[in-house]
């Protein structure tokens, strides 16, 4: 994990071309793909295999899949994808990436030795339209730094409800500018170093890269018709509690683009649970200071604020026993959790943060 910046920088792409398996590349090509990955050859397979037929000339552009923890699944998916995509003329590279942590530093890796002047972000756990290229390319005929495209997440169809964790997911459909489907100039990544590293978890690292390039002056327009889907993938039965994890990076985010900050992301801090943690810690100080009827009213205090919290989570969701319990459970935790990674935020990268 770097203590400072790290941003991306152009290589020779000769040094990584196939990694392991010859392939004969074009002389030039308009726009390279870049995908990160961890870990799940599934899911990139079902990517791979509608990023290699899009209605784009072949030819005209590369993937390259930057493998954030190499392994011989996903070196395999790749070598496949390559051997089948090498005869119509596309190149599909496959780039191990073990200098840095997570999404920023492996976008990092394949932006920097893409051989194309336009870059086109998704993920792993996408689908994109067959027009999605063609779509992207054509935002950025004007000249414009950036195009965000529209991503669709499914979620259950009535009379079935979404889950809590569903319901956060399909937020990405309203992201003003999110990496799993954008579109930049190789020249703006460049002015600007692309991504910082230090965002090691997939959140807020794209809105970073977004701020930048307003604040260098770059313009950024919406492609409307680039559309990529994103499936909801399933989780773990309390995987709201491993994501407040990601809470830290709002820090820093906040400590870059103070102003921008306020204005798109329009975060307020959590007063709900700042409130909920206070009567909880109110209630443990009474208690041990042998003052009963106050340790009493804090409690009550706090079950009643974790229970309005439990029950605006399950508004509009699923009514299963399975997820109104984990509801239960884990708005008990969620402040706690939350809060102590604001602050550990705050703590690590120096800024006032609440």
């Amino acid at each position: 994990m770097n203590a400072t910046p790290t941003r991306g920088a152009r290589t020779d792409p000769s040094e990584s071309l196939h990694d392991g398996y010859p392939c004969a590349l074009p002389a030039h090509v308009d726009v390279s793909v870049i995908i990160p990955t961890w870990r799940r050859p599934a899911l990139l397979a079902q990517c791979l295999r509608a990023v290699v037929t899009q209605d784009f000339e072949p030819a005209r552009y590369e993937i390259i899949v930057c493998d954030d923890g190499p392994d011989d699944a996903t070196r395999e998916t790749v070598a496949r994808f390559a051997d089948d995509a090498a005869p119509r003329g596309l190149a599909v590279r496959y780039v191990p990436v073990t200098r840095t942590q997570g999404p920023a530093g492996a976008r990092n890796a394949g932006w920097s030795t893409a051989r194309a002047p336009l870059i086109a972000f998704t993920d792993d756990d996408t689908v994109p339209d067959p027009r999605w290229l063609t779509a992207g390319t054509r935002a950025l005929a004007d000249g414009a730094a950036a195009a965000s495209g529209t991503i669709v997440v499914p979620l259950p169809a009535p009379p079935a409800a979404p889950t809590d964790y569903e319901t956060d997911a399909s937020g990405l459909a309203c992201a003003e500018f999110a990496t799993a489907n954008a579109f930049m100039t190789h020249a703006s990544l460049a002015r600007t170093g692309g991504f910082d590293e230090r965002f090691t978890a997939a959140w807020r690292e794209d809105s970073d890269l977004q701020f930048t390039l307003l604040r260098a002056g770059g313009v950024i327009v919406r492609a409307n018709d680039a559309i990529v889907i994103h499936p909801v993938r399933p989780a773990r039965w309390g995987v709201s509690l491993a994501q407040q994890k990601k809470s830290q990076f709002d820090a820093l985010l906040f400590k870059k683009h103070r102003e921008l900050f306020r204005q798109r992301i329009r975060a307020t801090p959590p007063l709900l649970y700042y409130a909920i943690v206070g009567a909880a810690l109110v209630a443990l100080c009474a208690a041990l200071a042998a003052r009963p009827a106050i340790a009493l009213a804090a409690f009550v205090v706090w079950l009643a604020l974790t229970a309005c919290f439990c029950v605006q989570r399950l508004r509009a969701t699923s009514r299963s026993a399975r997820h109104i319990a984990e509801m239960a459970w884990t708005s008990a935790l969620i402040p706690f959790l939350s809060i102590f990674w604001r602050l550990y935020g705050a703590a690590r990268f120096k800024v006032l943060f609440l």
